[in-house]
């Protein structure tokens, strides 16, 4: 059977009071475009053409940001991994961030489907004193479809490292015996569940702000040492999740706006 494959590049450079594209490639069934925007931020926008990923897929997508430069990433809409015959799907996501540069990394929800096989591996490689808000959001099926998950094979790896050194490691697997098991210290028997991630010199004097806009209605909790702040939620939906995403993601980017494709 015929496979997807893609590739999509793209780097920025400061210019002045701007930042500029220095290069963009893109090929197969992954592209990047850079939306207009009322914003000296620009926005980056990946899309998989293909509709989704299932066994032999093959996705990569990088972002490389020079010194000095600001950027949003994000994905054109959820990423939908399903049914795998034979074998994995396998994302690749590079992230390199310059020194004095900052990035949001705020890729939509990735939807599992039953018997999905997804291999996801993120690395967002800091320099100096860059920095990085990241959001990384994981969804069961679809509620309103009545559909429940109760086998896959999903890993993934997400790394960030300062200079060559890991700051924050967070591997996450999901197999039929995860999914059986309803402890808080796997999915708690959520359907949707995130995690949100700024790392940044005194990124850990976010947290007493972010606490105070945390749901009481759903599980979360907000952590910060060593110049990182992690907030974690799940809930019975992806929906009512992103609810209580939004307004932190957006105290967190200092009032911004989220980028217009989340709010389509």
């Amino acid at each position: 059977m015929q496979r997807a494959h893609g590739r999509a590049e793209v780097s920025l450079k400061a210019s002045g009071s701007t930042t500029r594209l220095e290069s963009l490639h893109q090929s197969g069934s992954v592209k990047a475009f850079l939306p207009v925007v009322h914003s000296v931020v620009p926005e980056i926008v990946y899309l998989n053409t293909a509709g989704g990923l299932t066994g032999g897929d093959r996705m990569r997508f990088a972002l490389s940001l020079a010194a000095g430069t600001r950027a949003t990433a994000t994905t054109q809409t959820a990423e939908r991994a399903y049914a795998s015959v034979h074998g994995v799907a396998d994302m690749e996501v590079n992230l390199q961030v310059g020194a004095g540069a900052h990035l949001d990394w705020l890729p939509q929800e990735t939807i599992l489907f039953q018997d999905a096989g997804l291999h996801r591996k993120t690395h967002i490689a800091l320099s100096g004193d860059a920095s990085v808000l990241m959001v990384e959001t994981v969804v069961l099926g679809r509620a309103a479809m009545g559909e429940t998950v109760t086998a896959l094979d999903f890993l993934d790896q997400r790394k960030v490292t300062r200079d060559g050194t890991p700051v924050l490691l967070e591997p996450l697997r999901l197999t039929a015996d995860t999914l059986a098991s309803a402890g808080l210290a796997t999915h708690g028997g959520h359907r949707a569940f995130t995690t949100i991630a700024l790392i940044a010199p005194g990124a850990e004097d976010a947290v007493d702000a972010v606490r105070c806009l945390l749901p009481s209605d759903l599980p979360a909790a907000a952590s910060g040492w060593d110049g990182k702040c992690v907030i974690r939620l799940a809930a019975p939906d992806a929906w009512p999740l992103r609810q209580a995403v939004a307004p932190i993601l957006t105290h967190l980017r200092k009032a911004a706006p989220l980028p217009r494709v989340w709010q389509l």
